[in-house]
């Protein structure tokens, strides 16, 4: 049977990580994520004290930490970015206090990248407090506290638990409606992600209209050629994919790549993004001569920009794997998924849920040849990564548990699903 894409959906949040405080930026992940500024300021409400000379420079070293821990997030190297975090949070409560806003910024790093990790229990108490020194600090309808309602409704969304994500996503919309009006850029920023959990759970009649109207903000406020416009067209584009109404979503995948070779150039990650998109649409179509080249100078762009061990690599080296797969091509198809795996093993550690899917499928590509004692293994311990991460009642856990209910009997059909790093859920299943 014909692979299943899941293509990337580059959902714009309002900043989770790294980012000054007026800037959004996105990659293939679900959510985006932002970086206070640094620099003191004066709060309302919160006396700051003159700086000594000693404690500028403190705090200028706090911001270089944190720039080289950005640098290495940006190359997917989380664990090298930790403790240049860890270092950069500790100068701001010296300095700065334990509740200081920047001290929330940096709180809110530290939460994205144990989440980049895939270490959910660690950042959720990051996510918290940040969410609690914006609040009692700037007050409960500050653009900061939308922020961060917003950053740790994205770590729920990722772990499936969308009854807490929801209701987080709906009250940080409220704010930015409130507070910026109903057409700023924020507000399109919410709707999307709003969108991006509603059709992550199928709910595609409520996800459409919030894409729509977020993609009639962009355009009308940043024009019809920004990039945030391409992001936009890519995720409504996917949720008509998803519905196999392909017609509807070839042209804003063209026109989302389009922008994107046109504003970014030809060799930035989001072309490639754009790319991998493009193939799992002709890959849904059979047109499996159109969608190869894609994925090719997908991977191409993606190892030259980002390097070869980025996992953003390994999600390209994933996914044609399953496209060489689905047409029988397993001498081409296995060396690719091992090779995914290695990256993601290194750059995440062997217990993240993008290692757990790349054991999923691993274990699907062994068992669709008949190599069941190769593939058991793989099940086994995918099923016991995301046990432990993502909870016994994740819908990853019950597919997982489906997989190796019907492991034995050959009749099943192997259904191959094509995934990137916004469906961190979307793996090989058994039906």
């Amino acid at each position: 049977m014909p692979a299943k894409f899941s293509p990337v959906k580059s959902l714009q949040s309002r900043p989770q990580i790294f980012l000054s405080r007026s800037i959004s930026w996105s990659i293939s992940v679900v959510m985006t994520l932002g970086l206070l500024v640094s620099i003191p300021k004066q709060v309302t409400g919160q006396a700051q004290p003159p700086l000594s000379a000693q404690q500028s420079a403190e705090l200028a070293e706090a911001e270089r930490l944190n720039q080289q821990a950005e640098q290495l997030y940006r190359q997917g190297k989380y664990s090298e970015a930790i403790p240049l975090a860890e270092k950069a949070l500790a100068i701001w409560e010296k300095v700065l206090g334990q509740e200081h806003p920047d001290v929330a910024g940096s709180l809110n790093n530290l939460a994205e990248l144990y989440k980049s990790q895939g270490s959910y229990a660690k950042a959720e108490p990051l996510y918290l407090r940040s969410l609690a020194i914006y609040e009692k600090v700037l007050g409960k309808e500050h653009p900061d506290v939308a922020t961060s309602l917003n950053n740790l409704a994205g770590l729920y969304g990722e772990q499936g638990n969308y009854a807490k994500a929801e209701p987080l996503y709906l009250r940080s919309l409220a704010i930015w409606e409130k507070v910026l009006g109903q057409e700023h850029p924020d507000v399109a920023t919410s709707l999307n992600n709003l969108a991006g959990l509603y059709g992550e759970q199928g709910n595609y009649a409520k996800a459409e209209p919030l894409y729509l109207r977020s993609l009639a903000i962009w355009e009308k406020v940043l024009g019809k050629e920004h990039p945030d416009v391409a992001i936009s067209l890519n995720n409504l584009a996917e949720l008509y994919r998803v519905q196999g109404s392909y017609v509807k979503a070839e042209p804003l995948y063209l026109r989302s790549l389009a922008i994107r070779e046109k504003v970014l150039g030809q060799e930035h990650p989001l072309v490639a993004e754009s790319l991998n998109n493009l193939a799992a649409l002709y890959n849904a179509q059979g047109s499996y001569a159109e969608a190869e080249p894609l994925l090719l100078r997908s991977l191409a762009i993606w190892e030259k920009v980002l390097g070869k061990e980025h996992p953003d690599v390994a999600l390209s080296l994933n996914n044609l794997a399953v496209f060489y797969q689905a047409q029988g091509n397993y001498a081409k198809a296995e060396p690719l998924y091992l090779r995914s795996l290695e990256i993601w093993e290194k750059v995440l550690g062997k217990e993240h849920t993008l290692v757990a899917n790349n054991l999923n499928n691993l274990a699907a590509f062994y068992r669709a040849q008949g190599s069941y004692a190769k593939a058991e293994p793989f099940y086994l311990r995918s099923l016991a990564i995301r046990e432990k991460v993502l909870g016994k009642e994740h819908p990853d856990v019950a597919q997982s548990l489906n997989n190796l209910a019907v492991f034995y009997p050959p009749r099943f059909k192997l259904i191959c699903i094509f995934y990137v790093p916004s469906h961190y859920s979307a793996n090989c299943a058994i039906a």
